[in-house]
């Protein structure tokens, strides 16, 4: 009798619809970001990836965090995706609308 080996699978396959950045209009995985309209006030969020359907254009944000240290793999659509808040006062644009650039 012969012992059947168990196949180990790879890494999973990116459907070939779908394209994932892990940077986006200057923000790289793991930088903090905004989102807008999520209900939850104290709540802080990290960048992951930039996904983009080919097939129907439909693209949103993955981001991972949440209130209190939780760790919750969010989507949202890149016009509530804002870069952190700093000094400056006044109506903020989206990174969809404008991203952050290098200086120099």
């Amino acid at each position: 009798m012969t012992t059947r080996r168990r196949r180990v699978p790879g890494p999973p396959e990116q459907p070939a619809k779908l394209r994932r950045a892990t940077e986006w209009a200057g923000v790289s995985k793991g930088e903090i970001v905004e989102v807008a309209q999520t209900g939850m006030r104290s709540a802080t969020w990290e960048f992951v990836a930039h996904v983009r359907n080919v097939v129907t254009g439909d693209e949103w944000i993955e981001v991972v965090g949440g209130k209190g240290g939780d760790r919750v793999l969010r989507s949202f659509r890149p016009e509530r995706v804002f870069a952190p808040k700093g000094r400056r006062s006044g109506p903020r644009s989206s990174l969809a609308d404008e991203p952050r650039l290098p200086l120099g």
